[in-house]
């Protein structure tokens, strides 16, 4: 086969769940797949690490998108005969002159289902694009059963056995690491000496940190140690009212926000925190509670949308609309040595149930069979 990919989104998406996705998706078939010839849409500097003997890399702007999605693209597949061309980002710059078969990746449908949480412009964008994405695409990759079963009842007229389902994974750095050191690096680095809970991600509400810092307020004087609330993320809109609102009750001895983390910092943070906390009201997949058991870190997080599927028993699952739950949840696990030790044991082994490896042999079968 002759596949092409939009691999655009590793730099343009870069620390996000889609450039996640891209970057290790395209890797890891380059590594497992040398009988294919892989033509790779790049932007930026760093591809050196994929030329291999089967790619070409073909480089584009971060200027002028709209030039490569609605010409620049088309004629170079079509040209090129190419089989296949996959979008990971939503399928977003899809082009029906490309005459090849089509396939996208669909990570969630919360722009459908949460519009409120979403930015304006990104919601009339995608609002408009995702049913002319479903009309020309033959296949649609997405990231979990629950994300599968929102795509097919927002587009019922979408054949179900070509909506592939393919679990996403954490990275290689995300392991067990010596808890002591990090430590050292966490006071050093943040000046937090205590024991800390910790949550890493964005501040959009549908994220629901507000609840968690207010859970965690609830739970403090019933925990049996003295207990720091660690929030990482970077700090603008939504996140910047929540650092406003901490001020304004005196909060700020126990909740620390420590702003954006570079990537080597993160499997410090999930192996110095005593539980990692993802109370979120929807996922498409939810990968930072698997990067956290994969450092065998306990988790604490929700029993919506598409989570339990990737965290089953092996933590602990919340009601996010419910402040008291979360309360109680942090209280139960931290005030039980057992329990964290069990849980850490079992996030462990559920975490290596999932493999970049293994979503990218996935991921070449759904191209083999769009092509058949």
């Amino acid at each position: 086969m002759r596949i092409a990919i939009d691999a655009r989104g590793i730099n343009l998406y870069k620390g996000t769940g889609i450039g996640t996705y891209t970057q290790n998706i395209i890797k890891k078939l380059l590594s497992i797949d040398t009988s294919n010839e892989y033509s790779i849409f790049w932007s930026g500097e760093n591809y050196k690490e994929y030329e291999m003997k089967n790619t070409k890399i073909i480089m584009t702007s971060k200027k002028h998108q709209r030039f490569f999605e609605k010409d620049y693209f088309p004629h170079s597949i079509n040209k090129s005969s190419i089989d296949i061309y996959h979008i990971p980002q939503n399928g977003m710059g899809m082009n029906p002159e490309i005459k090849c078969k089509k396939i996208c990746t669909i990570h969630d449908l919360i722009p459908y289902i949460m519009p409120e949480t979403v930015g304006k412009g990104y919601l009339k964008n995608f609002i408009k694009k995702i049913p002319e994405i479903m009309e020309i695409c033959d296949g649609i990759i997405t990231v979990s059963e629950y994300s599968k079963q929102d795509i097919l009842k927002f587009f019922p007229g979408f054949p179900e056995d070509r909506v592939f389902v393919t679990p996403l994974a954490a990275d290689s750095i995300f392991t067990p690491l010596d808890k002591k050191k990090c430590g050292e690096i966490i006071k050093d680095n943040y000046n937090i000496d205590k024991p800390f809970i910790l949550y890493l991600g964005g501040f959009s509400k549908r994220k629901n940190v507000e609840a968690l810092i207010e859970a965690f307020i609830m739970a403090l004087p019933e925990l049996n140690e003295d207990y720091n609330l660690v929030i990482a993320g970077s700090l603008k809109d939504d996140g910047k009212a929540l650092f406003d609102r901490v001020i304004e009750n005196n909060w700020q001895r126990h909740i620390n926000f420590i702003g954006f983390v570079e990537e080597q910092m993160l499997p410090v943070l999930y192996n110095s925190c005593s539980t990692f906390v993802y109370p979120s009201l929807y996922e498409g997949f939810g990968l930072p509670p698997l990067e956290a058991m994969s450092c065998g870190t306990p988790v604490i997080t929700s029993r919506v949308s598409s989570i339990p599927e990737v965290v089953k028993d092996c933590g602990v699952l919340i009601d996010p609309y419910c402040i008291e739950d979360i309360a109680q949840a942090l209280i139960k696990l931290l005030n039980s040595k057992s329990l964290l030790s069990y849980l850490s044991k079992r996030s462990l082994e559920r975490s290596r149930e999932f493999s970049w490896e293994r979503a990218a042999k996935t991921t070449l079968d759904v191209y083999k069979k769009i092509c058949n």
